[in-house]
This record gives C-alpha cells, structure tokens and sequence, in this order.
C-alpha cells in the first residue's frame, strides 16, 4: 500500500497554500493531466474540486503530506462506472498520444491494453485496425470520446492523425514513431501528430517497428500525404555523412576495403548510407585531406 501512495513522489507538484489554489477552477480535461485543490477529507480519500463537481482521490494514492486547501497535480479519468475518478499513477500516455501498448485481454467487443494504470486501456473492436493478439505491442492513439467521456484507444492509426498539414515546411526536423513497414515504404506517426512514410529505396537505416528516430520533411504529395527522409536537406547532409565516415574508419582502425567502385549493398552495410551519399562525402573529405583513396578502399591520412 505504501509503495502505491510514494508513486510518483518525486515528480508530483504540490503547490502549498489556500490563496493560490481558491477559485482557480479551469476547465476538467479527461485523460489528462490536470492542478485539482484538495477540498474535503473523507474515510474513501480525498475530494478534489473541479468545474464538474468533486472528484475522488482514493486512500491508496494519498500521501501524508496532503492537507486540505493544497493543489496537486493529479491524472483524471472515469471508473468502471463511468465516474470521475484522480490518480497519482503515472499512465504511459494521455489522450491524443500515440503509444505502443500491450494487449492484455481480447473479448468479443474489444481489446483491454495494458496503460500503466488498475483500469486497462479499451480498444472497441471496430477501432482496431486489424486484430489484436494478447502479449504483443500496438502502436494505439488514446483518444476521448466526447459524448460519454470515457478514454478509448483506437489501432486505426493513419485515420486518426491530423490531416490539416498547414504550417508544415519542406525540411522541417521532426520526431518519427515507427508504425508499421510496407513493401514500399516505413510507415510512421510525425510530431505526435501526423502521418507520413519513408521510402525503404531511400533509406539506408535500419529500423524497426516502434523505433523513435529524427526525420526531416522531404516533400508533399498532391494528396497531401507526406514524404519523409533521414536525412537533413541539401549539404548540411553531405557533412553529416563525412563526419559518420571519420567515426566508422577510427573504429575500424583507419580502414575500410570500401569505395566509390564498391556494390551500393556493401557501402549501406559499413556506412548506411547510399552509394551517391557515400561519393559525395568521400570525394569532400580527400579534397580536405583527410583520406587516402586506396585501389581496395579508403583510410585515414596519418
């Protein structure tokens, strides 16, 4: 009992003191993390005030240095019987995250998926892309359902991404989770937010489903889909590339029976890169002196 009440001890806010906290009741956000004042004590936990009325924090997540008057950060969500209820647990997302889950029970009207919380995530059967076996990891949105206030995730990734790509710019940095992989492409979630696809001819990194990488804004289709890379536009990607090829001669002792003659398949196995990529940066980095092309590969100049 004692270890569920120091949960997240060490990050939860407290902001001591009545004046600050009364009457500052900004709107509930479900599923959300949300700065609630303690308003009573009772034997159940303690009451939390909102604009929708008191909402219970139970004994087990209360610590003894929480008095009435205090505001606290705590998780809002709904219980079993669709009452709002506050924890101190820490869930491994809040609504409008994308986040790899585990499935944990399938039934005939969903997937309950494990959420770092004592209620488990629901994903209703006619949200989830395809189906769901039990122990494997979903890349799942957890979303609001706004008519009856309960938190639902859904599998059906693509659809549920914001389509409204304004304010987006070609080579624009962004954070990449990776979905899934196609024949033709990786398949991946931007920014938290948006969908788009790295082309597998175009990438020369190896990547796995649920890898988190940086990625830059290649283009956009006329279908207003996005085209991803990773690899920063124009020269500031040549110098990238030069700099990985320093790295990977020192580690292997100055040489490296690779060069610009060499299979496109052999220079993505010791540098990971494209064979027009690998020209450009070997051919800069023997102008500056730092190679020596050799007849069966590159090394460093001593």
């Amino acid at each position: 009992m004692s270890d569920i009440k120091n949960v997240w001890a060490n990050s939860r806010k407290i902001v001591q003191g009545k004046q600050r906290a009364r009457g500052q009741k900004n709107e509930l956000k479900i599923g959300k993390y949300n700065y609630l004042v303690i308003e009573s004590r009772s034997d159940f936990g303690l009451y939390l005030s909102s604009d929708r009325g008191r909402i219970l924090l139970p004994n087990k997540y209360v610590s003894d240095d929480l008095n009435v008057g205090d505001s606290l950060e705590a998780f809002v969500y709904t219980d079993s019987e669709d009452r709002l209820v506050a924890t101190t647990l820490k869930p491994f997302g809040i609504v409008g995250d994308f986040v790899f889950l585990k499935a944990k029970d399938v039934t005939s009207f969903g997937t309950f998926m494990e959420w770092g919380l004592e209620k488990d995530l629901l994903v209703p059967k006619n949200a989830q892309q395809n189906s769901i076996s039990p122990g494997k990891k979903y890349l799942t949105k957890i979303c609001l359902d706004q008519k009856t206030q309960r938190v639902y995730g859904t599998t059906q990734i693509s659809v549920n991404c914001d389509q409204n790509i304004k304010g987006l710019e070609v080579g624009q940095q962004v954070d990449l989770i990776i979905h899934s992989i196609t024949k033709i492409g990786i398949m991946a979630v931007i920014d938290n937010r948006y969908y788009g696809m790295l082309y597998l001819n175009e990438t020369y990194q190896d990547l796995l489903i649920g890898d988190t990488c940086t990625g830059y804004i290649m283009r956009f289709r006329e279908d207003k889909k996005i085209d991803l890379t990773l690899k920063k536009p124009g020269y500031e990607s040549v110098k990238e590339s030069a700099q990985k090829i320093v790295t990977i001669l020192k580690k292997a002792g100055g040489f490296i029976p690779c060069y610009d003659k060499s299979s496109p398949e052999d220079i993505k196995k010791f540098f990971s890169m494209s064979k027009k990529e690998f020209k450009k940066a070997v051919g800069g980095l023997y102008k500056k002196g730092v190679l020596e092309l050799k007849k069966d590969g590159i090394s460093l100049k001593k």
